[in-house]
């Protein structure tokens, strides 16, 4: 059976760091996903940030959709298939948050909102 990560648990895509190297990393990739969503990062990388978007007239008041989160592919490999970028770098990005997520944030003022983010952490 497989199983989906969970969007809340984003930091265990990174459980191999500790203290200050775990922010680095959420943050390294928070500010890859920005680029991807920017469309200035590798076109590769672009393709595995994508946006869920419900067609569904039913669905469409989803919180996920509201709320600006990636979709967060299934994985079977517990140790290495939560690491790969296609899941990690979504699930850190939806676990940020809302205001961050807002795509009208540029790439300067997206740093720099993240950064402050992190000293209030």
């Amino acid at each position: 059976m497989q199983k989906c990560i969970a969007d809340s648990v984003a930091i265990i895509a990174i459980d191999w760091c500790s203290g200050n190297a775990r922010e680095n990393e959420i943050y390294e990739f928070s500010v890859m996903v920005d680029h991807c969503l920017h469309a200035t990062a590798p076109r590769y990388l672009s393709e595995l940030c994508t946006f869920i978007v419900i067609d569904v007239a039913s669905r469409r008041h989803l919180r996920s959709v509201c709320q600006n989160e990636l979709m967060v592919p299934c994985h079977k490999l517990t140790s290495a298939g939560r690491r790969a970028f296609s899941v990690a770098a979504p699930s850190v990005w939806n676990s940020l948050a809302d205001y961050l997520r807002d795509p009208a944030l540029g790439l300067k003022s997206f740093g720099r909102h993240l950064k402050t983010f992190f000293a209030h952490y």
